[in-house]
């Protein structure tokens, strides 16, 4: 796709000959018209520099033009402008150049923030300047008459050239805006979807822990046993529990018991695999799901938890795992597994140190 400004304003406007021949058929603009307004340009020549003089004298006494224009340079530039302009207005050629040079001074007066309003009395202020100019140099009426009528309707021809880059301005800063708006709400859209996924994942992860909370386990053990149901293959739960926990807190503190649960956490974390779900079920009692696992690799497992955790304590602070199975045949619930595993967990309490019960 070819970028706007590799484009001339007329193929940006889609403004062929055969469109600038029938607006000025819509204006009633023949050559004959035309041609009489070239046969006055030694008339307008003779008197250029006293009309734009008196041009911008008259403009530059309305404050906000005087504002727009602001400098010296600007208005030396605008002047020598105004002086191609008016000479271009009997030049003879209304052809595609004199229309893209129209289209020009939209564009430009767009841009330099010249309010229509001011446009148009710009226009009125030199087509009232032209036109004392003829009629203080054209004797014959008629022909006087005749040239009037055709400066208006080249005017009109300019103007509406003028206003049709004033209107594809606007159309397009508006659509700017609207794409700006789109992307802005696109972004905003994935920002608050992203927000809501954050959301909702923190709603199912214990904050101290970094695993999951209670809430989410009742969820994913009712997943993992209907996938076990489907495939037919065992599930095991690890209870776990901290020996003494109640002691750790009264003797130690709370926050070294919090230390205690986050480094177990973290034990866990390093010793499942992607498919187990390690939860937090309750103070220092913690659950692991063990999709498509027996007794027997559960138990490698809460062994690797006690190394990982005993590492951590030295033997200071001990473990007590339960473990429980069901399927891949038959199936019990997934309240009564967990229950089977935390009877396991209670028996292996009953003895000093790490402990495993399955």
């Amino acid at each position: 796709m070819i970028n706007r400004i590799e484009r001339t304003l007329l193929e940006q406007m889609q403004i062929s000959e055969f469109e600038i021949k029938g607006r000025m058929h819509l204006l009633n603009l023949d050559a004959k018209a035309l041609a009489l307004l070239a046969s006055h340009k030694p008339i307008i020549e003779k008197h250029i520099q006293a009309m734009v003089d008196l041009f911008y004298e008259k403009q530059t006494a309305i404050e906000e033009i005087a504002l727009l224009i602001g400098d010296a340079d600007t208005l030396r530039r605008l002047r020598a402008a105004q002086h191609t302009y008016i000479l271009d207005l009997f030049g003879g050629f209304y052809d595609v150049a004199y229309v893209n040079n129209r289209l020009r001074i939209g564009m430009v007066h767009k841009r330099i923030g010249v309010e229509p309003k001011l446009y148009l009395s710009a226009v009125s202020t030199l087509k009232q300047i032209i036109i004392a100019t003829l009629t203080a140099e054209i004797e014959n009426q008629e022909i006087l008459s005749d040239s009037l009528v055709a400066l208006d309707k080249l005017f009109y021809f300019d103007t509406t050239l003028v206003f049709d880059t004033y209107i594809d301005s606007l159309v397009n800063e508006i659509q700017t805006a609207k794409n700006k708006i789109e992307i802005y709400a696109k972004s905003l859209e994935e920002t608050v979807a992203e927000r809501t996924k954050q959301l909702e994942e923190q709603a199912r992860i214990d904050p101290l822990t970094n695993i999951y909370n209670q809430r989410a386990m009742q969820e994913l053990i009712r997943m993992a046993m209907l996938n076990a149901h489907r495939g037919q293959t065992a599930i095991c739960i690890l209870y776990l529990d901290v020996d003494d926990f109640k002691n750790i807190n009264d003797t130690k503190g709370h926050q070294e018991g919090d230390e205690v649960l986050k480094n177990l956490g973290l034990s866990l974390i390093n010793c499942t695999r992607e498919t187990d779900l390690a939860c937090r079920y309750g103070g220092d009692e913690f659950c692991v799901i063990l999709p498509d696992c027996n007794i027997k690799n559960g138990k490698l497992l809460a062994q690797n938890i006690i190394d990982d955790f005993n590492a951590r304590y030295g033997g200071n602070i001990t473990l007590s795992i339960g473990i429980a199975e069901t399927g891949p045949k038959a199936f019990i619930t997934s309240d009564e597994l967990i229950k089977r595993a935390d009877r396991k967990m209670y028996e292996a309490k009953k003895e000093q140190g790490f402990q495993i019960r399955f």
